[in-house]
């Protein structure tokens, strides 16, 4: 009987164990089970550095801001997918990949003062607050300016400014930026955008008339003069206010001194 009696409870703990190791997978694997944030926030890391993300700075930002706080709760499950998601009014918070180009070709070191045009949801605001000293963020929309600040003060980004209003004519009270960020798309840059920033700053930009594509177009200021290149194509929403009613020809176009090298 002792005999028996023992072969039952290991019996038992084997199935015990073997059940154990099934509910792992299933956590790790099943969408019935999502993972916590951190893994996910790991794998998306991944995910962007096999893409072409090199910047440590970048990687590591990505990697600590949590995408799901900016995303509406019906998109939670999709908020380490590497896609753009709706956030209201018409808006999108964008892929992670294009978040990290961006913040990535600016080369942040840590100490810029950077205005981003676009708030958004905040996402990409945390991002470049994790790596700049300053971050001047104006959106035109209030409810998601509201939104995205109360989300950037729970999370403690005290380096974050955000401001209602429309992003055209930038931020001039505390220009000028080492950095300017536009996450909307017009058919030319804001003049006011150039004339706020810095003397080697850099400023990216959509830029386009298509509704559903344009160029995603970085701008280099040296010796007083704009150098800018055509990193890849992208689709933004459109930028409202001001700009809506601006159609004339980029100024880089107009000087004569506008370099185009469209990577393949």
């Amino acid at each position: 009987m002792f005999a028996v009696f023992c072969a039952i409870i290991v019996f038992m703990r084997l199935c015990v164990g073997a059940c154990a190791v099934l509910l792992f997978g299933l956590c790790t694997f099943s969408p019935l089970f999502p993972q916590v944030p951190a893994t996910q926030r790991e794998k998306l890391v991944t995910l962007l550095a096999r893409q072409g993300i090199t910047d440590a700075k970048v990687l590591a930002a990505i990697g600590k801001v949590p995408r799901d706080v900016f995303v509406e709760r019906f998109y939670l499950g999709s908020a380490y997918e590497n896609t753009p998601l709706p956030i209201g009014d018409g808006q999108t918070v964008s892929q992670p990949f294009v978040v990290a180009l961006m913040t990535q070709v600016l080369g942040l070191k840590g100490s810029e003062r950077v205005l981003e045009v676009g708030t958004g949801s905040g996402y990409q605001t945390a991002v470049l607050a994790c790596i700049a000293k300053e971050v001047f963020t104006v959106e035109i929309r209030e409810g998601l300016a509201k939104k995205a600040q109360e989300r950037l003060a729970r999370l403690g980004y005290g380096n974050v400014h955000v401001r209602v209003g429309d992003g055209y004519r930038g931020w001039p009270e505390h220009a000028p930026f080492d950095a300017i960020m536009v996450t909307a798309s017009a058919e030319k840059i804001p003049e006011p955008l150039l004339d706020q920033l810095a003397e080697g700053g850099k400023l990216i930009m959509p830029l386009g008339p298509a509704l559903y594509s344009q160029d995603l177009t970085l701008v280099t200021k040296k010796d007083g003069r704009f150098h800018t290149s055509v990193l890849a194509e992208v689709a933004f929403v459109r930028m409202t206010g001001e700009a809506e009613g601006k159609s004339r020809p980029n100024p880089l176009r107009e000087e004569g001194f506008r370099e185009r090298d469209k990577a393949q």
